[in-house]
């Protein structure tokens, strides 16, 4: 199989970041690693300041020419409703995997660590769950702040006014705002190709710096949970995989194929911002349609987490199983639905997973501080819940806009050309989009 450019060099940024790291942990000392890491976190955080300068101008653009280009509110009615019951199944199945493969694989018997003590502090927010704070929060009081903060759910409200409002306008000067949007979203793609460029640094920098700090040795000790988690995570894979497969038959490998590397750069940044236009882009050369993925993708970055969903059962069950509480099925079940409607929304939130778990281990007289039992590899655990999320935003979207028949044919050479890096001086027109 050929490997495109972009992927090649992310993988070798993924390998020379770990040999790098390794070094720098094994030669410096403590207080000198911390201090490189933070040297190293400077290319990863440069790189992501520049995807999520794309975000919030690529989401308004794309979305409200997409709603005004559809000009049937019911339209987007029905799609919001298919789009929301595939994400409540698929968060469904998630959760219950994770309880499925906590109690078959116990990662967490015969834990071998000390234990923190149980009224240990975590430092870890859990206002998270506060429901009224999160409707409150859904609808912007500024559209300037909402992009600002690239609060996705902010915009996409926003977004929605607006596009149905441009879609009722049917002069002049509304119809060339909609050709205005178009090729805005044109001149950010190709802006998109750009920042690209830089992905294998920010790879590099991520990786380096949480092999510099942690260290190795961090993956031994954790290694059963690691590898435990890893499973249940391939498990979601084959079942997404498998619905996409009832919906789109065979194509959806041809999804995966082109979604790959934005799956792979997510995995090594443990970021789903950074691939955010990169999996647009991708979704269009599969043929969806803009006004499907514009309002499909960025609902289920808050909305559709199933990496972290199967992160939040799998967890609360290792600490059950490392502190020797026995929680019976039906408590299992609870936490189950208590998980379901807790953790939507909270994509913005600084280790999204771990507040939601924080939140709900007291509820089943848990202790709240196991959660450090994982906080020294969260961030390998976090690249697994990033590529998982990744994948599954991909596969709803494709199916949504299967089932409005908004799958348009792609010309095979473009989808050849997946991933492909611009060459330097690269003034090729933008791809044109069908609505």
């Amino acid at each position: 199989m050929k490997i495109n450019r972009l992927t090649l060099m992310v993988f070798m940024a993924m390998i020379l970041g770990v040999g790098v790291g390794y070094a720098c942990n094994t030669l410096a000392t403590p207080a000198a690693a911390k201090d490189i890491a933070g040297y190293f976190s400077i290319l990863t955080d440069v790189f992501l300041r520049m995807i999520k300068m794309i975000i919030a101008p690529l989401v308004f653009a794309t979305l409200a020419a997409g709603l005004a280009n559809m000009g049937d509110s019911k339209a987007v009615g029905r799609i919001g409703f298919r789009a929301v019951a595939w994400f409540l199944a698929a968060s469904f199945i998630s959760l219950l995997l994770g309880l499925v493969f906590s109690n078959l694989l116990q990662p967490g018997v015969n834990l071998s660590v000390p234990l923190p003590e149980v009224g240990t502090a975590t430092n870890i927010k859990t206002s998270a769950l506060n429901l009224k704070e999160f409707v409150t929060q859904v609808f912007p009081k500024s559209i300037v702040e909402a992009m600002a903060s690239n609060s996705i759910l902010q915009i996409l409200v926003f977004s929605v006014f607006f596009g149905l409002a441009l879609g009722h306008l049917h002069n002049q000067a509304a119809r060339s705002l909609v050709a205005t949007l178009d090729e805005v979203v044109h001149v950010m793609l190709k802006v998109t190709d750009y920042v690209m460029r830089f992905a294998p640094v920010g790879v590099f920098g991520a990786v380096a710096g949480a092999i510099t700090l942690q260290g190795i040795g961090m993956l031994g000790v954790f290694g059963k949970f690691m590898l435990s988690f890893y499973i249940a995570l391939a498990a979601l894979w084959v079942v997404l995989i498998f619905a996409g497969y009832v919906v789109l038959g065979k194509e959806v490998f041809r999804l995966i194929k082109l979604v790959r590397t934005p799956m792979l750069i997510g995995f090594s940044t443990a970021s789903s911002e950074s691939v955010y236009p990169k999996l647009m882009e991708q979704l269009e050369k599969f043929g969806v349609s803009p006004r499907v993925t514009g309002f499909v993708l960025p609902l289920g970055y808050s909305f559709n987490l199933d990496g972290s969903m199967i992160y939040t059962t799998f967890v609360s069950i290792f600490i059950a199983q490392a502190y020797h509480i026995d929680m019976p099925l039906a408590a299992q079940f609870t936490m189950l639905l208590v998980l379901m409607v807790s953790s939507k929304g909270i994509a913005g939130v600084p280790r999204a997973s771990l507040v939601v778990v924080a939140a709900v281990l007291p509820l089943f007289n848990l202790p709240e501080a196991g959660v450090l039992l994982i906080l020294g590899i969260d961030h390998f655990l976090d690249m697994g819940r990033t590529l998982t999320n990744v994948l599954g935003n991909a596969i709803a979207t494709a199916v949504v806009a299967k089932w409005e028949g908004a799958i348009v044919p792609v010309d095979p050479a473009l989808a050849d050309a997946e991933n492909a890096l611009p060459a330097e001086g690269d003034d090729q027109a933008p791809i044109k989009r069908k609505a």
